[in-house]
């Protein structure tokens, strides 16, 4: 008896890990209803394609430059989100800046089953900066990418994989996946930390995607990135951060650090002239 109770609780811990997975890797869609028209600015709809064939939605909103930015949102989140993607577009349009936006495979509106949270979506970014490249050559002199979360995550790493892409902001990356996919089962579901153990096999099994090690790129970025941490991050631990940036700084001189008070991508939005600044000084000193 203690034995057949012992087998359907594993069971049922494995069943309840598979759902809380394949919720993982298929996250709800967030669609707005904003444009850069709101902002003052004309744009146009786009769409392009992945080397893996998904259709990929987004904005082309020119300003009149040679050099390009291009956002890239975070887990769950697109190109709608109110929290840090229009602040940051608006921001870049009044530097001046021409802006592609778009979103990541499996939100918004842009084609996909699974996230693979950082590991397919290198993808993405390629596709968008081929589409720049192809479509407005003359803009896209200078190209530098802002990221959030995720989307920091894919700055790193298109430092590195990206040979167009000639420096990145990156906002509270995720330096280690595996420490900060166990916070946010507790962050975002009350779920306990432990669980994530059962849960990763899951994920990886329906999205196909591989984890990403930021920090082995630690040892390869070469170009300049800005990262923000803030120090009452619940996902991303300032540590991991401060880790990732003194390994980086032994190879690149290029790299800065700065630390906030704020939580997880919130420093626009509690420190906002701040953060422009930083950002404003970060850019128009390498792009």
């Amino acid at each position: 008896m203690i034995l057949h109770v012992v087998i359907i609780v594993i069971l049922l811990l494995l069943a309840f890990s598979a759902f809380v997975g394949y919720k993982m890797a298929k996250p709800p869609r967030l669609i707005g209803e904003w444009t850069p028209k709101d902002l003052g600015f004309d744009y146009e709809d786009i769409t392009f394609e992945t080397e893996d064939g998904l259709k990929l939605s987004g904005w082309w909103i020119p300003n009149g430059s040679d050099k390009t930015v291009i956002p890239l949102h975070g887990y769950t989140a697109s190109r709608w989100y109110e929290l840090y993607m229009r602040p940051a577009v608006e921001f870049l349009l009044k530097e001046n800046y021409n802006v592609l936006v778009f979103d990541f495979r499996v939100h918004g509106k842009s084609g996909g089953n699974y996230t693979t949270i950082g590991d397919k979506e290198i993808a993405d970014v390629r596709a968008a900066v081929r589409w720049l490249k192809e479509n407005h050559p003359e803009e896209a002199r200078k190209i530098a990418l802002l990221g959030f979360s995720m989307g920091a995550m894919l700055t790193i790493r298109s430092l590195v994989e990206v040979e167009e892409v000639c420096c990145g902001v990156a906002d509270s990356p995720p330096v280690k996946l595996d420490k900060t996919g166990a916070r946010g089962l507790r962050y975002f579901a009350g779920l306990p930390e432990w669980l994530h153990v059962f849960v990763k096999p899951f994920t990886k099994l329906f999205s196909g995607g591989k984890e990403v090690y930021t920090l082995s790129y630690a040892d390869k970025v070469r170009k300049p990135l800005l990262l923000i941490a803030g120090e009452k991050d619940p996902l991303v631990a300032v540590e991991e951060v401060r880790e990732f940036y003194e390994r980086n700084r032994a190879v690149n001189p290029y790299v800065e650090l700065w630390v906030t008070d704020a939580p997880h991508v919130r420093t626009l939005k509690l420190h906002p002239e701040e953060w422009k600044k930083r950002v404003r000084e970060f850019l128009r000193k390498y792009l």
